[in-house]
């Protein structure tokens, strides 16, 4: 149902992301992005990480330090991102006051040490909220 941009030769345009992911979705990934412009200084690169199942996405990077990464889908977008050893206790003392999606995806996680990477599928206004939140756990907001 949320198939993704796999093919590796074709480099998508912008237009073609938007009716990919479609109008919806697009808009909350301009309301995403809007936020980090809003809060750092924001480096997109269209990307194709992390071999075939993953497919093109945006890499979020705030100076040289990686925030996320936005693989485009059918109708939605998918937010990874990952909790290093580091900031788990301050996941940790989020995590009650986030939705019980979330508390389900961090359970789930892909472990890596005592962090992990997150896919946190966005479908609705509520979801971009969130993941606004799991972005300020990995770096601070920068006050302007």
């Amino acid at each position: 149902m949320f198939e993704r941009m796999l093919d590796k030769i074709k480099v998508p345009s912008e237009a073609e992301i938007k009716a990919f992911i479609g109008e919806k979705s697009y808009s909350r990934l301009e309301k995403f992005e809007k936020y980090l412009k809003e809060n750092y200084e924001i480096i997109r690169d269209l990307k194709f990480p992390f071999g075939n199942d993953y497919g093109w996405g945006y890499k979020y990077s705030h100076k040289l330090s990686h925030l996320c990464y936005v693989f485009f889908e059918k109708g939605a977008f998918t937010i990874t991102l990952q909790i290093g050893d580091k900031l788990v206790p301050k996941m940790e003392d989020m995590l009650p006051k986030l939705s019980q999606k979330m508390q389900n995806l961090w359970e789930g996680r892909y472990p890596c040490g005592d962090g992990g990477w997150i896919h946190y599928r966005v479908l609705s206004d509520e979801d971009v909220a969130e993941v606004v939140r799991l972005v300020s756990i990995r770096k601070v907001p920068i006050k302007r």
